[in-house]
Order: C-alpha cells, then sequence, then structure tokens
C-alpha cells in the first residue's frame, strides 16, 4: 500500500483510539450506566395495589460506577435519594467486581491513549519493527479491546447476576422491601461497547494496511526456510 495511505489510516486508527479514550473517561464519571424502576412491594400488597395504582409505588432509579439517584415511591409521593458507593454501599454490593470494573475502565484509558500515541508515530515517524510498530499496535489494541469486553461482562454480572439495583434500593430501608421492575443499561455502558468494537476495527484497519497478524507465517518465509533446508 502506497505511503499516503498507510498514514491515512493510521491517522484515522489514533484518532478513534482517542475517542475512545476520552469517551470512556467521561463514561466513568456520569450516573448513566443502568437506569431502572423499583417497586415498593411492602406498600403495594399493604393496599392490594394493582393497575393504575401500582405506579404509586413505583420509583426510578439510575446510577454509574462511583454514585447515583433514587425516587423512593411508597403510595405518598416521591422521595429523591443521592447515594454513593465509595464508601457507603461497598458492604452490601460485590466489592471485587466493581472495583475491577473501575480498574479496567482505567487501564482501557491508559492504552487507547498509548494507541494513540503510537499510531500518530507510525504515520509520522519511521517506528522499530517491535512494539513501536505494527506488533505493538496489534498489542495495544488488542488489550484495549480485551478491557473493554471484560468491563461489560463484569458489570453486566454484577448488574443481574447480583442484582445491584435491588440491593440499592434496599439500602438502609428497614420497613419496606423494595424489588426491581425494569432495568436497562444506559449510555455510558454502550460507550464501552462501542469503545471496544473501535479498537477491534483498529486491528482491521491495521491488517488492511498491510502489515501481517503477530505469529503468522507468511508464504516466503515457508519458501525461504525449506530451501535453506535443501542446502543443507
Amino acid at each position: 500500500m502506497p505511503a499516503p495511505q498507510k498514514k491515512l489510516i493510521f491517522c484515522t486508527a489514533g484518532v478513534l483510539s482517542l475517542a475512545c479514550a476520552l469517551g470512556t473517561a467521561a463514561a466513568v464519571g456520569t450516573q448513566l450506566w443502568v437506569r431502572g424502576t423499583t417497586l415498593c412491594t411492602t406498600g403495594a400488597l399493604l393496599v392490594n395495589a394493582t393497575g393504575p395504582e401500582l405506579h404509586k409505588f413505583i420509583g426510578e432509579i439510575q446510577y454509574g460506577l462511583f454514585s447515583g439517584q433514587r425516587v423512593r415511591q411508597c403510595g405518598l409521593g416521591g422521595r429523591p435519594f443521592q447515594f454513593s458507593f465509595f464508601p457507603d454501599l461497598l458492604r452490601i454490593i460485590p466489592a471485587s467486581i466493581h472495583v475491577s470494573v473501575i480498574l479496567f475502565c482505567t487501564v482501557l484509558i491508559i492504552f487507547a491513549l498509548v494507541g494513540a500515541g503510537f499510531f500518530m508515530f507510525n504515520a509520522f515517524g519511521s517506528p522499530y519493527e517491535t512494539l513501536h510498530g505494527p506488533v505493538g499496535l496489534y498489542l495495544w489494541s488488542f488489550i484495549a479491546c480485551s478491557c473493554g469486553c471484560l468491563i461489560m461482562i463484569l458489570f453486566s454480572s454484577e448488574v443481574k447476576i447480583h442484582h445491584l439495583s435491588e440491593k440499592i434500593a434496599n439500602f438502609k430501608e428497614g420497613t419496606f422491601t423494595f424489588k426491581t421492575h425494569s432495568e436497562q443499561f444506559a449510555n455510558s455502558f454502550w460507550t464501552i461497547l462501542v469503545c471496544s468494537l473501535v479498537h477491534f476495527l483498529n486491528a482491521l484497519l491495521i491488517r488492511f494496511a498491510g502489515f501481517e497478524f503477530p505469529f503468522s507465517k507468511s508464504k516466503d518465509s515457508g519458501r525461504i526456510t525449506g530451501a535453506v533446508d535443501l542446502m543443507y
């Protein structure tokens, strides 16, 4: 592939990596990872609420990795609450999973920035054929993509398997019991998915630029090795 086209591809991949790093950093600080509603089952059972009456006992909840907010509905109007994961909720949530999600987000941001820098270095410089060159670009893209996948898997398990929304809703609730009525992942979660796909796309762009995948043997090298064996 001609040099100008390679430069364009590497610049495009570098800009995408930088955008993913900034997008992930913004996503980590928001409360837009999960949105849902919670049902006050105790209040609904007391008055035997059904149909339209049930809406008086359904409150809203949304949260991110560090904080969130909910509206407590038990038939007497909504009462908004703010909550923080650190240190308030650490003893009732799966703290190891939650901290791992934050750590992998940090790693994703770091390697996305590293990848962006090396993409630009390959576009405008003369890299060595080591981690500075295509092998490094494949490595940074693979690590960033893997971190994004791990973030989604761990956070999904925390929300769906460990019932994170219910644990938050029932925090410091002595009399009333809340259950998750509905929940869905919000914008920040899908930002991580998009970033993972972008890093996978970057690996394809490197291959499209004419660089073989690491540890893949070309046919020419096989022929040369065979010829050397025949000589001896």
